[in-house]
């Protein structure tokens, strides 16, 4: 019986309440898609050249060292440092990593000379610099140095043949015993002997023996 007199009043105030719901509809829902796009965009949007030539007007640099030189960059310059993702690597290396051309675009980047910017290096690129470190052991240990600028000391299994690096910080290990068939390879992507490249780091990376000593 309840029920029956339930559908008996939805049925007539439908009627009513219809033009409303269609009114709190159009502004409470949203398309979904709108903001996406689409994967293949027969018209994609035009690249914004970023950087102003305003910044080869040159500018004198009130209150720094070299006050007698200009603050001055030619717009094609600035445009290629603007793109590099670091001075020693070119292409993003995450999936989640914006491209610097999209990321650095706006009024925010306009008018800023890149020579002046902090370029750090890429650490993807600087800890394949590093050489490999060789054991006699089937697994070795890292703790990244330890201290607060470690990592939680995991265990690796050198015993293959090829280079096994740490999956936190990257150090490269390999055994003894397969150091004649790594060298008789081709390539390799890390060095097997030091090259005194700058981005080096000692195999003993401990300042002291204290529980939290740092690199």
């Amino acid at each position: 019986m309840m029920l029956t007199t339930f559908r008996t009043r939805t049925r007539l105030l439908a009627p009513l309440l219809y033009p409303h719901l269609l009114t709190y509809r159009s502004y409470a829902t949203r398309e979904r898609t709108s903001d996406r796009i689409p994967t293949n965009d027969p018209s994609p949007p035009e690249p914004v050249q970023n950087v102003s030539d305003s910044n080869a007007v040159p500018i004198s640099p009130q209150g720094m060292r070299d006050s007698d030189r200009p603050l001055q960059e030619m717009p094609g310059d600035s445009e290629r440092q603007r793109v590099m993702q670091a001075p020693n690597r070119k292409e993003p290396w995450s999936r989640s990593q914006q491209p610097r051309e999209r990321a650095m675009s706006g009024p925010r980047f306009e008018q800023t000379i890149m020579e002046y910017q902090p370029q750090p290096e890429a650490a993807i690129s600087l800890i394949h610099q590093q050489p490999v470190r060789w054991t006699k052991t089937r697994t070795v240990s890292c703790d990244g140095g330890g201290g607060p600028l470690g990592h939680p000391r995991i265990f690796i299994n050198v015993d293959k043949p090829q280079i096994c690096w740490c999956t936190y910080c990257g150090i490269p290990f390999a055994h003894e015993h397969h150091r004649k068939l790594l060298q008789s390879l081709p390539s390799t992507n890390y060095p097997l002997e030091p090259l005194g490249h700058p981005a080096e780091v000692p195999e003993s990376q401990r300042v002291s023996d204290e529980p939290f000593g740092q690199r």
